[in-house]
């Protein structure tokens, strides 16, 4: 459900006071919702994530050249491709600052999962990247990509590649790999999603989320690290 005034709190959660307010709002703003106004369409976010990808795409850009000055300038392009891919920045927004329950979406969108859909979710971060520059500039921007993108960036994206890392560890040792959905909690409009992961028959990990996909993804990252502190262990 929309929450008008549900930019005060983000500004809070992000770490950065607009100068302007509207910039924000306009970022948060889908255009289901920007043409479901009673006072007319106004602007939706598309603009402003335009402007956001691009300061995204350079601050990663820069953080890669000068933080690992022997990569190659293919692995780096591979590397930022994993840093500001959907299901990356969708993670980042979610777990940084559960950025979903800020965008502001039409009805039919709302109803129907819209504010859970990685598509929606990275774009506004994008828009919100944009907003920022816009209002308090490049610095501010980086500020916050460096916050919210960069901070532990590896482990981010081994969440993110969860179900592929698991998937591949599997195939290599000849272990089996399930996946269940064991229990779905809650109204049809804020579902949330149990499932299990077993891996080999005998190693097992549930995960939740508003997304069987996500929910998913949370279930193999436990199991990766579970696996992992086992093989170090010995």
């Amino acid at each position: 459900m929309n929450d008008l005034n549900g930019y005060k709190e983000l500004q809070n959660l992000i770490g950065y006071e607009f100068n302007d307010s509207t910039y924000l709002i306009t970022a948060l703003s889908h255009s289901s919702y920007a043409n479901e106004l009673k006072s007319g369409p106004r602007e939706d976010y598309e603009r402003t994530e335009y402007l956001g990808d691009a300061v995204l795409e350079l601050t990663v850009s820069e953080f890669l050249y000068n933080g690992y000055p022997d990569m190659r300038e293919g692995e780096m392009t591979k590397l930022r491709a994993a840093l500001v891919c959907e299901p990356t920045l969708a993670y980042c927004a979610r777990s940084g600052f559960d950025l979903g329950k800020f965008v502001l979406l039409g009805k039919g969108e709302d109803a129907t999962g819209g504010r859970e859909r990685d598509s929606i979710i990275s774009d506004v971060f994008e828009a919100i990247v944009g907003a920022i520059y816009i209002d308090g500039g490049f610095e501010e921007a980086k500020r916050f990509i460096h916050r919210f993108v960069l901070t532990d960036h590896e482990k981010k994206i081994e969440f993110v590649d969860s179900k592929t890392i698991l998937q591949e560890y599997a195939q290599e040792r000849g272990l089996s790999l399930e996946y269940e959905l064991i229990e779905e909690k809650g109204p049809a409009h804020d579902r949330d999603y149990v499932m299990r992961v077993t891996l080999g028959g005998n190693i097992s990990e549930t995960g939740v989320a508003k997304s069987k996909k996500a929910a998913q993804q949370h279930a193999a990252y436990a199991v990766l690290q579970k696996t992992l502190d086992r093989t170090e262990s010995h």
